[in-house]
């Protein structure tokens, strides 16, 4: 006779209603996404509203994949945002880049994975998959950043964040010309106080053209530093006030950057701490190839990145991030109210001052110890 189930059969009967095709997002993705990948796209929606929008949890993103040029900056992006729901962001540069188009009135086109690519460069024509748009956008983009990152304010060193923020300023006057509704998540972050970082910054054609600025004299440096304290100050900061959760779509160089913020808290700076408190991930990498290396949570967990009494409260949603995030965004915007903006970007300032006055304190007891050592 076999032994009982113990708690394997205690989860909810499956037992969906029938689509009617009447449902909102939000009830398809409850009554009907019960199994594999669905699933777990159900379980990182409700992790997403019911703990990290919780008002006392900062909430970071990382942004990996070409989903600017594929609209998702203006359909999930700005309503996140605008909602207070994201708090922080590291994107790769591209992303920002083509982010710009929108904000400048440039036009992108749904095209086709199959064309002639020889034909597309004859006719002047870029393709990033499906998405056509004309190469003279690239131009006049790259007129734009340069002309704005020539300015006075410009002339210095500063974090993406800093650059970030201003650029999005001048973005933002461009649209209010153009009479056009927000359409850049760099102008969003600008109105709402979202820090956007980028991990490698001269990975772009942003990075690219402040290169060649430099060719021509210009002062304007990224602070590389810069960004990596002040993320690890907006998460100490963020955890000191209450939780912090991680948002991590696609992979690459900003899902490490968003998740080594606690390595940086505990490992270099000698700040007691214990990691991130909730961890949701959409990816289609998998770790057996090294495309999730250090970002599954369990893994995390040993590099410091995640608290291990949290393992529980950790997704991973192994699907095409064009297709999860507007859902998750649709999810959230119907099952959560808007949360008070937390505006990090002004808080910078002082959110370093804490991380200086934590990591010199622990500066300050390992130095005892150290003493306490040698003398016993």
């Amino acid at each position: 006779m076999p032994k009982k189930p113990g708690p394997y059969l205690r989860g909810p009967r499956i037992q969906p209603v029938a689509i009617k095709g009447s449902e909102e997002a939000a009830d398809l993705i409850d009554g009907a996404f019960l199994a594999y990948n669905a699933g777990r796209l159900r379980e990182a929606c409700r992790l997403f509203v019911d703990k990290m929008l919780a008002d006392d949890v900062t909430v970071g993103m990382s942004l990996t994949g070409a989903m600017t040029p594929a609209g998702l900056g203006i359909s999930t992006l700005i309503p996140l945002m605008e909602a207070g729901f994201i708090d922080w962001i590291v994107s790769t540069g591209a992303n920002l880049y083509h982010d710009a188009h929108f904000g400048l009135g440039l036009a992108m086109h749904r095209g086709t994975p199959f064309a002639n690519d020889v034909d597309l460069r004859e006719q002047g024509v870029v393709r990033i998959y499906d998405i056509f748009f004309d190469y003279r956008i690239l131009l006049q983009t790259d007129r734009f950043i340069r002309e704005v990152s020539a300015r006075d304010e410009f002339q210095r060193p500063m974090s993406t964040a800093e650059y970030h923020y201003l650029l999005g300023g001048y973005v933002r006057e461009r649209e209010r010309a153009l009479k056009i509704e927000r359409q850049s998540v760099l102008s969003a972050a600008h109105e709402y106080g979202v820090p956007l970082y980028t991990s490698s910054p001269g990975d772009s054609s942003i990075g690219m053209n402040v290169a060649e600025q430099a060719l021509q004299g210009s002062k304007l440096r990224f602070d590389v530093s810069a960004d990596v304290n002040e993320t690890a100050a907006i998460v100490l900061g963020g955890k000191r006030a209450g939780k912090s959760a991680v948002l991590i779509v696609g992979g690459g160089s900003p899902k490490n950057f968003v998740l080594q913020t606690e390595p940086q808290i505990q490992e270099v700076l000698g700040i007691d701490e214990k990691g991130h408190d909730y961890f949701l991930q959409i990816t289609d990498a998998r770790a057996d190839t090294g495309g999730l290396s250090g970002a599954t949570p369990g893994e995390a967990v040993s590099w410091g990145k995640v608290d291990p009494d949290k393992l529980p409260d950790a997704v991973v949603c192994y699907t095409d991030s064009t297709i999860a995030l507007p859902l998750l965004a649709s999810y959230a915007l119907t099952r959560r109210k808007p949360r008070e903006r937390k505006r990090l970007y002004q808080r910078r300032a002082e959110l370093m001052r804490g991380l200086d006055q934590s990591y010199r304190s622990a500066l300050a007891l390992r130095d005892q110890r150290a003493t306490e050592s040698a003398e016993s």
